[in-house]
């Protein structure tokens, strides 16, 4: 009978789980383990657009904790002209599961002489989600902190991923979509926007059809523009070009190449 129970008491957590994380999920239409996509990287410098580097997006199947997941990470590598102008090196991790709800975050980044971790744990017990965050400073410091939150709550690598697989063929543009982002931290209000349609050529000298989305986030009370994305117009939704709008100027990512799509690449134009 000890047994019976305590079967029965694990069956009960799983379902408890299961249905918080639910209320965070969402049908993955867009990329599949395997996908990468590589990027050439310029800075504004003084009203000139230098290159600056190279970024490489990788997502494969994974598990975490025992489940399975996929695992996504971004990183980037700058040159030396660049180097000499403002050092930035960032790597962003993210485990999801296979229904996109947010596991687990990181990101490492160097910038200047400012260097930080944030992390990021998710759990959904008692059908809420619960996060743990922690900073790490290049000092030592460290600051941590456990929320609650009343909705759900995302990082941006995580709401990267998720917007992919947006139903954009519906959207007018104009719509909005709001929810919470996370970092090391704190939690702040965020929202992606539509804003059209456009051709956009990559730097593999490849032309696209792309849908225009505005990424936006609300610090101390006032909303600020973060980055601007032109993914492809067609179910893989990839990011042909980024457009990121850093608080030490403005930085740009073009396409270089995409293999492993979920999805017919569709949105070329001829």
């Amino acid at each position: 009978m000890r047994h019976i129970r305590q079967i029965l008491f694990f069956m009960v957590l799983t379902v408890f789980s299961t249905s918080a994380r639910a209320q965070c999920t969402m049908t993955n239409t867009a990329f599949k383990g395997g996908e990468k996509l590589a990027y050439n990287l310029y800075f504004n410098w003084k009203f000139v657009w230098v290159k600056a580097g190279t970024a490489a997006m990788t997502t494969t199947q994974s598990t975490y904790k025992g489940q399975q997941a996929y695992k996504a990470s971004l990183t980037t590598s700058g040159n030396k002209r660049a180097d000499n102008l403002f050092f930035m090196r960032d790597t962003l991790l993210s485990y999801v599961t296979t229904d996109l709800a947010p596991l687990y975050y990181r990101k490492g980044a160097v910038e200047g002489k400012r260097y930080t971790v944030d992390e990021v744990w998710y759990t959904y017990p008692n059908g809420k989600c619960n996060i743990r965050q922690q900073r790490f400073h290049k000092d030592g410091k460290k600051e941590l902190r456990n929320y609650v939150p009343n909705s759900c709550v995302y990082d941006m690598l995580t709401i990267f991923l998720r917007a992919r697989s947006f139903d954009l063929g519906n959207w007018t543009v104009g719509k909005v979509v709001n929810f919470q982002i996370a970092d090391g931290k704190s939690t702040n209000p965020a929202q992606v926007k539509f804003c059209g349609k456009k051709t956009i050529k990559g730097d593999n000298e490849v032309k696209y059809r792309c849908l225009e989305l505005s990424y936006t986030e609300k610090e101390k009370g006032k909303w600020r523009e973060i980055a601007r994305f032109f993914v492809t117009d067609d179910a893989n939704h990839v990011p042909v070009r980024l457009d990121m709008f850093l608080k030490f100027g403005s930085a740009k990512a073009f396409l270089t190449s995409m293999s492993g799509t979920r999805n017919e690449v569709k949105s070329i134009v001829k």
